[in-house]
């Protein structure tokens, strides 16, 4: 008898041990794609019954299970992700993100007026700083990023991401995007699917300009467009033909800066490449 009731109470530990682990590996199971490293993007998944928070914020998952999170230019070293299952139980997890070294880009010919607005310049500026930053909150819940991403246009990179800018001598925001060099009038493409949410062709700074959303925060902009085939409220297609590059806005020549932004977090589309290749 002491042996039955000894092997009753082994079954009874292995099947509440087995009960614990069975919520805690649904809570902690989390799969990642892609580096944290600052500026880049990583695509997360997780059970589709799950939640994941990010910085108090739960975040849009596909009906897989999937998730994307943007780290921006000077993220801190360690990023937390929290995964809650069905059963409300919490697994936290913590990643080390790696830091990155940034060039100066020393910048000349730009049109001075663009390097030191008057005060109506900068009621301008204002107000379409305001116009960009609401069109990223359009923002829909379908999922096209996850058929991958192409170079939106031909041509050698002459700017990247992260880069301090000097122009005409003066120091000024780091450059957000990646510059592709291109004769006036060269095809632009739509590097992956979704939205045009703004299509605007004389922005202060950025001169002809359009941004596409291509879900879960996650969205395409890009300048100094001389032309725009597109309309705000246009569903694309990759590959799509978009604009034409120009040298509008504070430019010193024809090329295309393209830039991504998860939410309000400014990211390098060379990275995303990398992890979202189409």
């Amino acid at each position: 008898m002491k042996i039955i009731h000894g092997v009753r109470l082994l079954v009874s530990l292995c099947l509440l041990l087995s009960s614990f682990l069975s919520h805690y590996c649904s809570a902690s199971v989390l799969n990642i794609e892609g580096e944290f490293i600052q500026g880049g993007l990583v695509l997360g998944q997780i059970s589709p019954s799950s939640s994941v928070l990010y910085q108090g914020e739960t975040l849009a998952l596909t009906k897989e299970g999937q998730f994307i999170v943007g780290l921006g230019r000077d993220a801190a070293e360690t990023l937390k992700l929290s995964v809650i299952d069905k059963n409300l139980d919490k697994v936290e997890h913590e990643f080390f993100v790696t830091a990155r070294q940034y060039d100066v880009q020393k910048i000349v010919g730009v049109p001075q007026r663009t390097v030191t607005p008057n005060v109506e310049d900068l009621v301008r500026i204002r107000e379409e700083a305001a116009l960009v930053r609401s069109s990223r909150q359009l923002s829909t819940q379908h999922s096209p990023f996850l058929s991958g991403f192409r170079r939106p246009a031909e041509g050698p990179i002459t700017g990247v991401y992260g880069s301090q800018r000097v122009y005409n001598g003066v120091p000024k925001s780091p450059h957000y995007g990646v510059d592709y060099a291109g004769p006036e009038g060269a095809l632009v493409i739509a590097p992956s699917g979704g939205v045009v949410v703004l299509a605007e062709i004389d922005l202060f700074y950025s001169g002809g300009t359009l941004i596409i959303d291509h879900g879960h925060g996650l969205s395409s902009s890009f300048l100094h467009l001389s032309e725009i085939l597109v309309a705000k409220g246009d569903s694309v297609q990759s590959g799509e033909p978009i604009a034409k590059i120009g040298a509008t806005g504070r430019a010193t020549g024809p090329h295309l800066d393209w830039r991504m932004n998860w939410k309000s977090v400014r990211i390098d589309p060379q990275l995303v490449l990398q992890v979202l290749p189409e």
